[in-house]
C-alpha cells in the first residue's frame, strides 16, 4: 500500500484525538471560569489537572508540566557543569564562526557551478525531517535518535537554568501526528536579570550536549561495529550495464557459490578459475539471492579498457568489499574518518555505498557474522543518535536569532558594547549578522532555481 495513505491515515488520527482533547479541555476552562466566578460550586480537581497538561499551538498539540524540580537534582554538580559549559561556548563559538564561513563558501559555490534543484540542492533536502528528506529514512531507529536529540539539546538548556539559577516554569513534549520535539520554558522575568557568561553557558549547553553526546556515540559505533566479522565470500555488489552478468539477469547483491559447478568461497577461488578463460567462453555462475541458489549460463566478454588490458574473460560485475569497510571502521576513530562518516547519508561513490551498511537496514549485512542478535539494528542507532545531534548541535550554532548561536551572538556583542559605551550598537550589529545568515541559508536553496528557470 501507498506510504501516502498511512502519512494520510495518521493525520486524521491526530486530528480526531487532538479535537477530542480540544473540546474537552474547552469544556474545562469553562468550568474552570465557573469556579472563579461561583467558588461554592465543586469540581473534581483531579480531572482539571489533566486537562491543564495539554497546550495548543496552533494545530501542535503539546503536552506541558510545571513539575521541573528534575532540574534541581543537577545543581548539586555546579562547578562540573559550569566548566563542562564554558569549554561548550568555546566550542560553540569556534563552530559559529566556521559554520558562517561554510554558508559564504556555499553559496560562492552555488553561484559558480550552478547546479539543478535536485539532490542535497533540493528542498525538501534542507530539513533534517526522517523521510520528507531523501537521505534520511523514516525508519524507528531514525525517529527514537531524532527524538533524544531534541530531548538532549531542551534538557541541557533546562540544567544549566537552575545552574545558573534561572527558574524553570515548565517543560513538555511537541506533537504533531508525531512527537516533534521537546521544550523547555525558562522563568523570562529571571532570565533578563542574568547577564554575561550566565546567560550565554545557558544558550550553549543545548549545543554542547548534541556535539559531546554525536562524538560519544559515533566512537561508541565504531567500536561496536568492529566486532563485525566480514564473511570473505565473493559478495556481488552489482553488475556493469551491458555486459554478461547484467544480460543474464544475475541479483545483486549475492554471493558466488560456483563457477561450472565448481565451488568456491574467496573471490581468489573465483579469480583463479576465470584466468583460465577467454572472451567468448561459456560458464555457468551459481549465485546465492537471499537465500535461494541459483543458475546463470554467460558468454564471457572482454575486459573494458578503464579496468585494465587482462586476457582472460569478463563477467561483469564488482564485488562488496567487506573487509574495506572494516578497515575504514578500524580507522574511524579519528579526524578524517570522522568527516568521511558524515557523508554517508548522501555518499554516492563506490566507497560511500559500502559504507552504507553502518547507516542503512542493506542487504549487505548477511554478510557479515553479527556477535548478537539486534546487532546491526544498534549500530544504526548509534549511527543516527550521532550524526543527528552533530547536525543539529551545528545547525544551531549559526550566529542567526532566534537560533541559540544568534541568542549566544547577541549577549556577547551586548556585553563587549557595554564595556566600551557602544550598547546602543549591539542590537543592530545582531539584527545584520542574523540576517545575513538567513540571506546566506535563503540563496543555496533559492538559488538552484532562479539559476535554472
Amino acid at each position: 500500500m501507498h506510504w501516502l495513505f498511512y502519512v494520510l491515515l495518521a493525520v486524521c488520527a491526530y486530528a480526531l484525538v487532538a479535537g477530542y482533547i480540544y473540546v474537552r479541555k474547552a469544556a474545562h476552562e469553562r468550568k474552570k471560569a465557573d469556579r472563579i466566578a461561583f467558588p461554592e460550586q465543586e469540581g473534581d480537581a483531579s480531572e482539571g489537572s489533566f486537562w491543564d497538561m495539554f497546550v495548543f499551538y496552533g494545530p501542535i498539540l503539546a503536552l506541558k508540566t510545571e513539575r521541573v524540580a528534575f532540574f534541581d537534582r543537577f545543581t548539586r554538580f555546579s562547578t562540573f557543569l559550569r566548566i563542562y559549559a564554558s569549554f561548550g561556548v568555546i566550542m560553540v563559538g569556534i563552530i559559529s564562526v566556521g559554520i558562517a564561513i561554510m554558508l559564504l563558501i556555499s553559496v560562492q559555490l552555488t553561484l559558480i557551478f550552478q547546479p539543478e534543484p535536485t539532490g542535497i540542492y533540493a528542498p525538501q533536502n534542507i530539513f533534517l525531517i526522517p523521510g520528507l528528506n531523501e537521505y534520511i529514512p523514516s525508519t524507528l531507529a531514525v525517529w527514537f535518535a531524532f527524538i533524544i536529540t531534541i530531548a538532549i539539546h531542551e534538557f541541557g538548556h533546562g540544567i544549566l537554568c537552575r545552574v545558573e539559577k534561572i527558574g524553570v516554569r515548565g517543560m513538555g513534549v511537541l506533537i504533531a501526528v508525531i512527537p516533534i520535539g521537546f521544550f523547555v520554558e525558562p522563568d523570562e522575568e529571571e532570565l533578563e536579570t542574568v547577564k554575561g557568561i550566565s546567560k550565554i553557558r545557558m544558550f550553549g549547553a543545548g549545543i554542547t550536549n548534541n556535539i559531546v553526546i554525536g562524538v560519544i556515540c559515533f566512537v561508541a559505533m565504531f567500536l561496536l561495529a568492529g566486532m563485525a566479522v566480514p564473511t570473505g565470500g565473493p559478495v556481488l555488489a552489482g553488475v556493469y550495464q551491458n555486459f554478461s552478468a547484467y544480460d543474464a539477469g544475475i541479483p545483486t547483491p549475492s554471493i558466488i557459490t560456483a563457477i561450472n559447478g565448481i565451488p568456491v568461497a574467496t573471490r581468489d577461488d573465483v579469480s583463479t578459475l576465470l584466468n583460465a578463460t577467454r572472451p567468448g567462453d561459456a560458464i555457468t555462475l551459481t549465485v546465492e539471492h537471499e537465500g535461494v541458489p541459483s543458475t546463470y549460463p554467460l558468454t564471457l566478454s572482454a575486459w573494458p579498457e578503464e579496468l585494465g588490458t587482462r586476457e582472460s574473460g569478463f563477467m561483469g560485475v564488482h564485488y562488496y568489499d567487506s573487509a574495506m569497510v572494516m578497515e575504514q571502521v578500524d580507522r574511524g576513530i579519528s579526524l578524517g574518518g570522522f568527516f568521511r562518516f558524515i557523508t554517508i547519508p548522501f555518499d554516492t561513490s563506490a566507497g560511500g555505498q559500502a559504507l552504507r551498511v553502518l547507516a542503512f537496514e542493506t542487504p549487505e549485512t548477511r554478510y557479515y557474522q553479527e556477535p548478537f542478535f539486534g546487532f546491526w539494528g544498534i549500530v544504526h542507532l548509534l549511527f543516527w543518535c550521532a550524526w543527528i545531534n552533530i547536525n543539529v548541535g551545528i545547525f544551531n550554532a549559526i550566529p542567526m536569532v532566534p537560533l541559540d548561536g544568534g541568542y549566544i551572538l547577541k549577549e556577547g556583542l551586548e556585553r563587549l558594547f557595554d564595556r566600551r559605551g557602544l550598547g546602543k550598537y549591539a542590537l543592530p550589529v545582531t539584527t545584520f549578522i542574523s540576517s545575513l545568515m538567513l540571506v546566506m541559508l535563503f540563496s543555496i536553496i533559492a538559488i538552484p532555481y532562479l539559476l535554472n528557470l
